[in-house]
């Protein structure tokens, strides 16, 4: 019983919803993708057998079509706190994030200057640097404290000046968890008349999101991330949104969100993120923001009970090092194993059952001021479905004897 929201969490029952894990192996590399539930594939599976075409009123098809897009939309706005016309599907959070950097980069030049993270995945840190390289604008760097894992508003604010154009940084670390204090940072940067945009991928997956309150201007998610299929989201404020010109195909419309959205859109993996959307919602009372937020808080307690006890048990283990300490963090652990490489302590996890993936994860900055270099650590990541079996049998295979 979760004493904050008074809702029972059936993790059973949550996990006889996933096909992938009757496998057998414990999973912890939900950082990186987490398994699928029987009603998100369902969800597909509707959408591709059930009469589909363009998008219009006039068939079936179109309709259907039409349908799946407005709810994905409207599902996919309960779980960011922000407006159904506002939510932008793209192939994945990367490709948003470059697309938008080069949308915002038209109004850069000589002496503007933007900022990004040395926390970040490099997705948000890339995209901006190309951006402002190619119309002669200055990046600037914010750093993090690399014993602590902290990226407070100290950092940010070094990197300030009347010239910053735009701040990009995440919510939550995927390499080590961190949680800025995002509205704080957001308060800065609106102060030095800069944009704020946030990376909410790993963020998204434990804890609910609100666009208005983290102070986003723009913000990206990837459904896979929180049990749905692989594409990215994007959204923003509005008054933003209207007021950009991305490059678009000629015919296409104008209107946003689709001025943004180039091609025809995936439908059925926008049905399969408006089931994902559902499924987390389900797992609560109430309407489906306000399931959301049950359901957030209640996962947030399990899985940071799961992540007391992995820690708990790494610090027994001899010359293991954890490099996930901030005092605000995503059940997500980063470790290392003092005179082995982190790939061997994958596989040896690997070879008895259990998946915590090793290396960067793209975060590669990150990886680099940790100390660990482009081979980064040992990553274990919980989802909605980690239970305490699966973390026995961590700390019983890290326990066990190499070879």
């Amino acid at each position: 019983m979760n004493s904050e929201t008074g809702h029972t969490l059936d993790v059973e029952a949550i996990r006889a919803c996933f096909p992938a894990l009757k496998a057998g192996t414990a999973r912890f590399d939900a950082p990186g993708g987490t398994q699928t539930p029987q009603q998100v594939v369902d969800a597909i599976t509707g959408a591709l057998t059930r009469p589909l075409a363009n998008r219009g009123v006039l068939t079936e098809g179109g309709r259907n079509a039409e349908a799946i897009v407005a709810g994905a939309r409207g599902a996919l706005a309960d779980l960011l706190g922000s407006e159904a016309d506002t939510v932008v599907f793209g192939r994945s959070a990367t490709q948003l994030v470059y697309d938008l950097a080069r949308t915002l980069a038209k109004e850069w030049g000589p002496g503007d200057e933007v900022v990004v993270s040395r926390l970040d995945h490099d997705s948000n840190i890339r995209p901006w640097v190309q951006a402002a390289e190619a119309v002669g604008a200055t990046v600037r760097r914010a750093d993090f404290d690399p014993a602590t894992g902290e990226l407070d508003a100290g950092h940010v604010e070094a990197v300030l000046s009347s010239r910053t154009r735009l701040v990009a940084v995440t919510a939550a670390s995927n390499l080590i968890g961190t949680c800025p204090d995002v509205p704080a940072l957001a308060a800065l940067v609106h102060g030095a008349g800069a944009l704020f945009h946030v990376d909410a991928v790993h963020y998204a997956s434990h804890v609910t999101v609100d666009l208005a309150a983290l102070g986003a201007d723009t913000l990206v998610c990837s459904p896979y991330k929180f049990l749905g299929p692989h594409l990215g989201v994007l959204t923003g404020r509005r008054e933003l949104l209207e007021r950009l010109r991305p490059d678009k195909l000629l015919p296409s419309s104008d209107a946003v969100p689709e001025r943004f959205e180039l091609g025809t859109l995936p439908y059925e993996l926008l049905a399969g993120a408006t089931a994902a959307v559902d499924f987390l919602a389900g797992l609560a009372p109430g309407s489906r923001r306000e399931g959301l937020e049950r359901a957030f808080t209640a996962l947030a307690s399990h899985e940071d009970r799961l992540r007391g006890r992995i820690e708990e048990g790494l610090a027994r283990l001899d010359g293991v090092t954890v490099h996930s300490r901030a005092s605000r963090r995503t059940p997500t652990t980063l470790f290392t194993v003092a005179g082995r490489a982190p790939g061997d302590v994958s596989r040896q996890l690997a070879e008895r059952g259990v998946d915590a993936p090793a290396g960067s994860f793209y975060a590669l900055e990150a990886s680099r001021r940790l100390g660990l270099g482009d081979e980064g650590g040992v990553r274990v990541g919980l989802a909605p479905y980690t239970c305490d079996d699966d973390v026995d049998r961590l700390l019983n295979a890290l326990d066990a004897p190499c070879g």
